[in-house]
């Protein structure tokens, strides 16, 4: 009857459990949380291997509308100014690359929008700061 017991009241867990001397499921916390990288590590080291900032939906749009053309050159001058921002702790940052001007949420490594220096409206407001590379 105990064993019959043992069977129907055993713990749910999640994960791999590890077996006692009895046969019950036991999970070693400890062991789970040191093998676990934290969210901002695995983060990080997405950006790194993706090749910095993205663009929004929206950043793409105005390019292709403003026939905004990126070089390497200016994207690795770009991924410099974003760099130079969070070290800084700045927000959203007007990054400007040439004739190109940038607006990016440096937290996300995300660039909101883009426009070319030829561009009537140049006014941009709530930004924390300013790259120039």
């Amino acid at each position: 009857m105990d064993e019959l017991k043992m069977r129907f009241y055993r713990p749910v867990v999640t994960g791999t459990p590890h077996l006692d001397a009895f046969g019950a499921a036991s999970v070693n916390r400890t062991q789970q949380d040191s093998q676990q990288a934290s969210f901002e590590d695995v983060l990080k080291a997405q950006l790194e291997s993706t090749g910095g900032v993205s663009f929004s939906k929206h950043a793409i749009k105005r390019a292709a509308e403003k026939n905004i053309e990126i070089s390497k050159d200016s994207l690795e001058r770009l991924n410099r100014g974003v760099q130079l921002a969070d070290e800084k702790n700045l927000g959203d940052t007007l990054i400007m690359v040439d004739q190109l001007a940038f607006l990016v949420n440096v937290k996300n490594q995300t660039v909101i929008t883009a426009m070319q220096s030829g561009d009537k409206a140049n006014v941009f407001t709530n930004i924390d700061g300013t790259v120039i590379v």
